[in-house]
């Protein structure tokens, strides 16, 4: 249970399905600690919103410190990441190490048969005993994108009760049982983060090495402080006029040897920017593998929609995809989910 209304509602729905439920409230960070700077992560207000529901409900609740398995399996691959120029994911990385591994083994090593979350899914078992993750009913709010990872071992046993409804149906609910948080704004961006933003966080870890940014043909055109506080595609922050009222420059590559930041004026037929093939490396599949080559649905980002794409798996867990489409500005590190209609089939990491 994280304090927001989702995990509450999921609680409460457990409870009237005749469930004995253990609210369990997961520590990431300590805001406090000095080898911790400038993280901003709300965790008290979210323990005492915890609190007040399990109370409400009259279910059991305890807090599990996981700051340190958090640090070393999720900010220290972050912070790693951004360092060698690439994107990482750290809320796919939270959900594949630390919620569904490290916090589920803990929740079945005490005895706890299932494992419930309020993400926007659906679980279905088939004929076989294997289990699908679903979208969500709700597109608006649907988050298998953020499960991509999970192996079949981390399905087994779990349970998303408010994968069925919509948002608006959830809050209906929690005003209904009138719930401490019902009417709790829904949390953005990166959790232990809070309001700060994510290249103020990373300076407290990277140092900065200034270098050129240069234009696709080589051109120095300006100085930058740091690749690390660039991403590719990002269009506000590069301090370097185009002196022309409707483009803009554009991030559109990173050259780590070199120090250089790449950038272009915007344009929707840039071969750097738009791309329509792409490797990828830590392929995981849901439950189990598919075809060599595949026609299939793919996510390249959280809120994209799905996108016709032909799959090759070229190795073990590796693959090279097509897209019908050329999608903007994808980094390396980034996350692709794979689909085949609803059905989250599993994912990989662009290379």
């Amino acid at each position: 249970m994280s304090g927001g209304v989702d995990s509450a509602v999921s609680a409460l729905l457990l409870k009237n399905a005749g469930y004995r439920v253990h609210g369990i409230f997961m520590r990431t960070w300590n805001a406090e600690d000095s080898e911790n700077p400038i993280a901003d992560c709300p965790w008290k207000t979210d323990v005492d919103d915890t609190r007040s529901v399990c109370e409400k409900l009259g279910i059991t609740f305890e807090v599990i410190n996981m700051i340190s398995k958090y640090r070393i399996l999720v900010v220290k691959e972050l912070v790693d990441g951004y360092r060698n120029g690439i994107t990482p994911n750290p809320d796919v990385l939270c959900n594949a190490r630390i919620k569904f591994g490290v916090l589920k083994r803990y929740a079945h090593a005490n005895g706890f048969e299932k494992f419930a979350t309020g993400h926007y899914c659906r679980v279905v078992t088939n004929e076989n005993g294997t289990a699908n993750i679903l979208e969500g009913v709700d597109k608006n709010k649907d988050q298998s994108y953020f499960l991509a990872l999970l192996s079949q071992e981390q399905v087994q046993n779990t349970i998303f009760p408010v994968g069925e409804l919509t948002k608006p149906e959830v809050r209906k609910i929690a005003e209904k049982a009138n719930l401490p948080n019902c009417k709790k704004k829904d949390s953005q961006g990166i959790c232990f983060l809070g309001k700060v933003r994510i290249q103020d966080f990373l300076s407290h870890y990277i140092q900065n090495q200034p270098g050129d940014i240069v234009d696709t043909q080589g051109k120095i055109i300006g100085k930058h402080r740091g690749l690390f506080r660039f991403t590719i595609g990002q269009r506000h922050g590069i301090n370097v006029p185009s002196n022309l009222d409707f483009f803009h420059y554009v991030v559109v590559g990173k050259d780590l040897v070199k120090n250089q930041l790449v950038v272009e004026i915007e344009q929707p037929t840039s071969k750097y920017l738009f791309k329509d093939e792409f490797s990828i490396h830590g392929l995981s599949f849901v439950n189990g593998g598919f075809g060599e080559y595949e026609n299939l649905l793919a996510r390249p980002r959280y809120r994209d929609p799905a996108q016709k794409i032909k799959f090759f798996q070229t190795g073990t867990n590796t693959a090279h995809v097509i897209f019908e489409q050329p999608q903007r500005a994808i980094a390396s590190g980034q996350i692709i989910a794979f689909y085949r209609d609803e059905i989250l089939l599993g994912g990989g990491i662009f290379a």
